[in-house]
């Protein structure tokens, strides 16, 4: 009963908003009632991504994998590995191509912390989608991101500045911050009138974005300690009509 509490409460926020922060206690109560499970080999599997060869500002700081899903009432499923694609309408930076990302591993895609992230998503987006709006089946991404910073370096976790995805629904879930200072998450009205600042902060901790609604985005993250690693690592999963 807490834990249908606790959705309800981040779908009522989204309805009169367009967005919602999800603390990181409530996340994990929410997940691990879809069966999350090994959170630390989950958040692992982020020292194994592949650099990002498509950043039109020149940086090497952005590290990802990239999956696509088929989420419907017949379950969810893995599609064929294909590229992300953005128009310049919603990505000016690096938008307009199609962006070809080392894959997610078969054993992250099917991991337990993965399928009850994708299975609370599509609960709580199809709830939130009207019912003549709902598709037979959603076209699901998900994005591993590490974001790394170094002395004079700052890492942008989202470089193309404020933003919408071209999708229906957003979710941004922190997995590690390591040795960072800022990266502040902003969302505004479609007038750009500010609407909220916070931290994703702690492993779980989240942001919820209804994409027709509200602009979202992230500030520069930058080293602690200049002599260690200094990394944000996230994983993002949007949702769209076929």
């Amino acid at each position: 009963m807490e834990t249908e509490q606790k959705v309800t409460a981040l779908a009522q926020a989204m309805e009169a908003t367009g967005f919602a922060q999800a603390k990181a206690a409530d996340m994990q109560m929410i997940l691990q009632a879809q069966g999350l499970a090994d959170w630390a080999g989950f958040a692992a599997s982020w020292d194994d991504l592949g650099l990002d060869g498509f950043m039109a500002d020149g940086g090497r700081y952005r590290r990802r994998r990239f999956a696509a899903f088929a989420a419907g009432p017949d379950g969810i499923r893995r599609k064929p590995h294909q590229p992300h694609y953005q128009s310049r309408d919603y990505n000016a930076l690096n938008g307009g191509i199609a962006r070809w990302f080392d894959p997610v591993t078969d054993a992250v895609a099917a991991h337990p912390a993965t399928t009850a992230v994708l299975r609370m998503c599509h609960g709580l987006f199809t709830r939130l989608t009207a019912p003549d709006r709902r598709p037979e089946h959603w076209h699901v991404e998900m994005h591993q991101f590490r974001i790394e910073a170094q002395a004079g370096a700052e890492g942008r976790p989202t470089p193309e500045g404020l933003h919408r995805d071209g999708v229906d629904w957003v979710l941004v879930l922190l997995v590690r911050r390591e040795n960072v200072a800022e990266g502040e998450t902003s969302i505004t009205s479609l007038d750009k009138t500010l609407m909220s600042r916070f931290t994703l902060a702690e492993p779980m901790d989240a942001a919820l974005v209804d994409d027709g609604r509200v602009f979202h985005g992230v500030t520069a993250v930058h080293p602690l300690d200049p002599e260690k690693p200094a990394f944000r690592d996230v994983l993002v999963i949007t949702f769209r009509h076929e």
